[in-house]
């Protein structure tokens, strides 16, 4: 009778508990090896030329762009690739994403990528969109969103996020985060979500 003998592989895949930490462990180390590199390039922290924290309004427009989950149909990152710097313009660098936080990259794409629509319509054209899709693109799933034309932005809310993000490290002076109720005033959902499109993909290099 030969005795049975376990190769380490076997018990790892009998055990179930052992297995999720080893799983977990080569998860984190994998992670590791691709961010703990990124922390000494300066190339990938630097903001590109023109890039500056969000002003108040647009950091608005930004929270609500999250809160609405945009990102769950919407990229903001342009791949390498021909046929998407054909239809997007030049790939997104890091240094475009220095102020994100959290950053947009995506990977779900139900509707176009969106990291260059800064300047491409008008506001009025962003403002029937986003209040029927349908009115400028027939074919179009995308959910309407009627009622930003009236809630009003908050001035408070949006000077805590921006003292937030200057104990982060973001530069925003203190007078910018004073300034952010005045700035803020008067001004709806729709206004705020208007001026981030706006202003995505503004200091991006340009493709000939």
């Amino acid at each position: 009778m030969t005795e049975h003998t376990h190769n380490p592989h076997e018990k790892l895949e009998k055990n179930v508990g052992l297995l999720a930490v080893a799983i977990a462990l080569a998860v984190s180390f994998g992670g590791l090896a691709e961010i703990v590199p990124l922390m000494f390039q300066a190339e990938a922290i630097k903001p590109l030329p023109g890039v500056k924290p969000y002003p108040a309004l647009e950091l608005a427009g930004r929270d609500i762009y999250i809160r609405e989950g945009c990102y769950n149909c919407h990229s903001q990152m342009v791949r390498t690739l021909r046929f998407e710097t054909e239809r997007y313009g030049h790939y997104s660098l890091a240094g475009e994403s220095v102020y994100d936080r959290p950053f947009q990259w995506g990977s779900k794409r139900t509707g176009p990528d969106l990291a260059r629509v800064g300047g491409r319509y008008s506001d009025d054209w962003h403002r029937v969109h986003l209040n029927n899709p349908r009115d400028v693109v027939p074919e179009s799933n995308m959910p309407s969103f009627p009622w930003l034309n009236k809630n009003m932005v908050d001035g408070a809310t949006v000077q805590a996020h921006m003292r937030a993000l200057q104990r982060l490290g973001d530069p925003y002076t203190d007078a910018d985060i004073k300034g952010a109720p005045e700035a803020v005033a008067g001004k709806t959902e729709m206004d705020a979500l208007v001026a981030y499109l706006q202003g995505l993909g503004k200091h991006a290099p340009r493709t000939p």
